[in-house]
């Protein structure tokens, strides 16, 4: 967790209270953030839940150390708020999650518009302190949205839903994205799912594209699917057809 930060009232300030609180004004591009003017020029924004906390209010007296921390506090705020973007985009596994907060602590170039010139010019953008990351996935594991069990029942049945997939090839998606053998067993065997069922399917839906059979052969030999079962299904669908 963040620390509090000591912030004190006017009539408080002693002499490492030489910062003031002069303005609030409601943040333009997100409504639930305000920002925060220092000394007549803007500092930071923060979260209006942040604002309350800290007991922010025009006229505060702030020490070097509490620009310090209200500063980290910012910066937390904006880190969590894109962490919850990324989280309510589609469920993801706890690993996909840390590698995206991780992305999120590297500096990259981007390209802004001057507003006088109107050229574009590069910029490098500062990543958040990677020391953020742990406190954002503490938060995040407060409010219950890391949970791999959830993750994994929703990618096999997802992938059932969409398309036709072998265990093998869903066991070896899970692993990729960093969920725990035991987990995957479990939504394996809870999922209402089997190998011949969705190779039925993948064949059903594909068959059209891979005139050539070898190839079609070779393509569901990728999907995980085991060689004499997709033998026999072919071989079942083509007297089928042949009746």
């Amino acid at each position: 967790m963040l620390k509090t930060i000591t912030i004190y009232d006017s009539d408080e300030a002693d002499s490492n209270s030489s910062h003031q609180i002069t303005d609030i004004k409601e943040a333009v591009r997100d409504q639930n953030r305000v920002n925060i003017y220092v000394d007549q020029k803007f500092f930071c924004s923060l979260d209006i839940s942040q604002v309350v906390d800290f007991g922010i209010k025009i006229g505060k007296q702030l020490n070097d150390a509490d620009l310090v921390e209200l500063k980290r506090a910012s910066d937390f705020g904006k880190l969590y708020s894109r962490a919850l973007e990324y989280v309510f985009s589609r469920p993801h596994s706890i690993k996909e999650i840390r590698d995206y907060l991780k992305r999120k602590t590297l500096s990259r170039k981007i390209r802004v518009k001057n507003r006088k010139t109107g050229e574009y010019q590069t910029k490098v953008k500062e990543g958040y302190d990677p020391s953020l990351v742990p406190l954002v996935l503490d938060r995040l594991n407060e409010r219950g949205y890391l949970d791999d069990e959830k993750f994994a029942a929703f990618w096999v049945e997802n992938h059932n839903a969409r398309k036709g997939s072998s265990t093998k090839k869903l066991r070896q998606e899970l692993q990729q994205k960093g969920v725990g053998s035991q987990i995957i067993d479990r939504a394996l065997a809870e999922g209402d799912r089997n190998d011949q069922s969705e190779l039925r399917k993948i064949i059903a839906k594909k068959s059209a594209r891979y005139p050539d059979q070898q190839k079609f052969i070779q393509y569901l030999l990728r999907q995980g699917f085991n060689y004499s079962d997709i033998l026999d299904e072919l071989s079942d669908i083509s007297s089928s057809a042949g009746e």
